[in-house]
């Protein structure tokens, strides 16, 4: 896919953990303002790709840029305004057991003394988040006493409570441990983030409802490289038969015959 002034940029991408090789030559070139979904069986890399993109990894080879400035090779300090623009929303939430909901949303803001707002506008911002996510009489509460999904939705909260908002979220799994009703919630909380901010989302998933309902774009990545690349209304006739199986849900051949009869 041709996207001009693409937000996000991978160049030839390539990662090895050991004698594995988790991405290989990835390119991709990411959309301004729209939700991209990255498909794909556990442990093919996906999570590895978002965190290449705010600087968690770098690449063996190849480029990462952002705006178009190249990013992996920049040092921490170098890449601290970079990722004040990029919000991370990890599989397990990340959430600090030891603060209330409302010190664990607020905490993107008062752990950089740089560039801390006062203290009425950090109180400003956080309610406003909660707000959001519908969450607004939780700001008291600590983590342990909220459900899979409650603790979803704070770090949701917590992503977009940056002064500015971010300009890119990325989403690790957002779903990941919910019931369908609640990751229901999620998709439509992702999709209203774009809508209201005009965020570029990055999501990483094998929930197929999530990539339909939230997804502009749908790639899926499959021994180091993408072998799908589409609307996500289209993934179900795609021509390669994994792409096919892993959209409807069926398994695959070699799995099945491994199983003990």
């Amino acid at each position: 896919m041709n996207i001009e002034n693409p937000i996000i940029e991978l160049r030839r991408v390539n990662k090895s953990f050991g004698a594995q090789r988790v991405l290989d030559d990835i390119d991709l070139r990411v959309e301004r303002g729209r939700t991209t979904v990255i498909i794909g069986r556990s442990g093919t890399g996906k999570s590895v790709l978002l965190k290449h993109i705010v600087g968690l990894l770098k690449p063996d080879r190849g480029e990462v840029y952002y705006e178009g400035r190249r990013i992996d090779a920049l040092t921490e300090r170098q890449l601290t305004p970079v990722r004040r623009q990029i919000s991370f929303v990890f599989q397990l939430n990340a959430l600090f057991d030891s603060m209330t909901v409302g010190e664990n949303v607020a905490f993107p803001m008062t752990e950089n003394s740089e560039s801390r707002p006062d203290r009425a506008r950090i109180r400003e911002l956080t309610q406003r988040s909660l707000k959001i996510v519908g969450l607004s009489s939780f700001e008291n509460k600590r983590p342990s006493e909220l459900s899979g999904g409650e603790k979803k939705r704070v770090a949701l909260a917590r992503a977009i409570t940056m002064d500015p908002p971010p300009k890119v979220i990325l989403y690790d799994e957002p779903t990941a441990g919910l019931d369908p009703q609640r990751s229901d919630v999620i998709n439509k909380l992702i999709r209203s983030l774009q809508d209201e901010f005009h965020v570029t989302g990055i999501v990483v998933t094998h929930d197929m409802k999530l990539a339909i309902d939230v997804g502009d774009r749908v790639l899926m990545l499959h021994q180091g490289r993408f072998i799908a690349d589409s609307p996500p209304a289209e993934l179900a006739q795609d021509r390669n038969e994994i792409v096919r199986n892993f959209v409807a849900g069926i398994a695959d051949e070699s799995e099945l015959a491994t199983l003990v009869r």
